[in-house]
């Protein structure tokens, strides 16, 4: 079965850390684009942070540039968003999505392939 499964979200104090990790099981993330985006209560979904399959190129929403940092471990079939100072309005479930491209880029536009189910980040005192 082809899946990508999020975890490490959770409820953390403001100014706190989170490291979520994105794991492909079923293929090989090697050649995808992953992205990860979040969606707020009553808010659209928005693009955080993507990253190149070969991890040669990121991008970064305004919101979350300085804060956030987005890697990929091949070998380990993972993506990872690592995510400090975090605010209250980061509050938010958590996406990640893979897109199957050799192009040194991404793109929160892009037409993802796979999605995972997402994790609940709340940021919270």
């Amino acid at each position: 079965q082809l899946q990508l499964v999020e975890s490490g979200g959770g409820l953390v104090q403001p100014g706190g850390s989170l490291r979520l990790s994105c794991a492909a099981s079923g293929f090989s993330l090697e050649t995808y684009a992953v992205g990860w985006f979040r969606q707020a209560p009553g808010k659209e979904r928005e693009g955080v942070s993507c990253i190149s399959s070969k991890g040669g190129s990121t991008n970064y929403a305004d919101s979350v540039k300085g804060r956030f940092t987005i890697s990929r471990d091949n070998a380990k079939n993972t993506v990872y968003l690592q995510m400090n100072s975090l605010k209250p309005e980061d509050t938010a479930i958590y996406y990640c999505a893979a897109r199957n491209s050799p192009f040194p880029l991404c793109s929160f536009h892009y037409e993802y392939d796979y999605w995972g189910q997402g994790t609940q980040v709340t940021v919270s005192s």
